[in-house]
């Protein structure tokens, strides 16, 4: 959708998905995965979806991942958008069975429920007798500590399990973990130990790596059987020092808005709620009309870069529920109306906005609110 429709439409703020930019996203991870070893030995893929793919949309994000082996996806909830927006392959649903009344969903098939404690085998045991037979992926709790299975505990799982593979009631057991440090040199080894350990004996694929493990630790693919990419799909780099362009990716969603005034100021005038910004000499500002009630942070400092009109401009820190401040004093052609983006272009990457702010990408792109419009274009 270009500019002159936004203005055309009244939409204030919008933001753009490149499907395009996805596709090649893929195409990157498996490469990457690909140069491990042979073709043949290459692990497959769970495309992430969590969060409304990165914020992205599911029903945006899906046509272009038909050359994913699988998708990702955060609950039961999330299949049926993927099933709408055409696809027909396995999904695998993070949050395994959220309490007993999710059996009633599991009458799909090609289901891959993450198992993280032994009550959601009691309840996968209640589930309706005509369900297709879902996979099983025993978490194991790891380094992240959040939540999965225990050493013990996944022993046991497993061990129930087993016979209802044999009996057709479970398609297949598969083995899970989440590293919480794969964005260091030496982040996996004491994780993967202990994972290896847990299941050398055990048959079943294996699933451990995400992004930034797939970045820092090549050597290890040929240990997975599947990856599980999310912000590189997105074009979004997992690594502090690197933004996704540097990594031969295409970022996929930008944030637009535009100029609503343009004002010169006196040096001295106060600007924004009890005066927060002065300016300190005579200068051109101008007001975006986009602000913390779309979803973009709320406390930047001084000089957070955006694009007006394509070229970089310095904010000026004051952002409020609808609006936000720029310098334009290099801008002496800006107008109202005039395109601003406040992200997610090669020029202007989310990773280096989100870290002047003081956070991480993907919060900005999952943190758009439902005030924002998304196309795909």
């Amino acid at each position: 959708m270009s500019h002159s429709a936004i203005a055309s439409t009244g939409t204030r703020v919008m933001a753009r998905v490149d499907p395009a930019a996805i596709t090649h996203n893929l195409q990157q991870v498996r490469r990457r995965i690909g140069k491990s070893g042979a073709a043949t030995d290459s692990p497959r893929i769970w495309a992430t979806l969590k969060a409304d793919a990165y914020g992205h949309g599911i029903r945006h994000v899906v046509p272009a991942l038909a050359d994913a082996d699988g998708l990702a996806v955060a609950q039961l909830a999330d299949v049926a958008p993927c099933r709408d927006a055409g696809w027909r392959g396995p999904i695998l649903i993070h949050g395994g069975l959220q309490d007993i009344i999710d059996v009633t969903q599991l009458d799909q098939p090609d289901l891959h429920l993450v198992i993280t404690h032994a009550q959601q085998l009691d309840w996968l045991e209640a589930r309706p007798l005509h369900c297709p037979p879902p996979w099983i992926w025993l978490r194991y709790i790891g380094d992240m500590g959040y939540f999965g299975l225990g050493y013990d505990a996944y022993q046991k799982a497993y061990a129930r399990c087993v016979p209802w593979l044999a009996r057709g009631d479970i398609a297949g057991i598969g083995h899970l973990q989440h590293f919480a440090s794969a964005d260091t040199p030496t982040g996996i080894a004491a994780a993967e130990a202990r994972f290896r350990a847990l299941t050398a004996q055990l048959p079943g694929p294996r699933s451990t790596s995400n992004s930034a493990t797939i970045l820092c630790h090549p050597e290890h693919m040929s240990a997975t059987d599947w990856v599980r990419p999310g912000r590189l799909l997105y074009g979004i780099s997992p690594l502090p020092d690197r933004d996704g362009s540097s990594l031969g990716l295409r970022p996929a969603m930008s944030l637009h808005a535009r100029l609503t005034a343009v004002q010169t100021v006196a040096a001295g005038t106060p600007l924004g709620y009890h005066g927060a910004f002065v300016a300190p000499v005579t200068m051109r500002v101008g007001v975006v009309n986009c602000g913390y009630s779309h979803g973009y942070p709320s406390h930047p400092p001084i000089g957070v870069p955006v694009l007006v009109n394509g070229r970089l401009a310095r904010g000026l820190g004051q952002v409020t529920m609808d609006f936000l401040l720029v310098d334009l004093g290099d801008h002496p052609d800006a107008t109202i109306g005039t395109p601003v983006v406040l992200w997610g272009t090669p020029e202007l990457p989310a990773e280096h906005v989100a870290a002047i702010c003081g956070g991480i990408a993907p919060e900005l792109l999952a943190g758009l609110t439902g005030r924002v419009p998304i196309y795909a274009s």
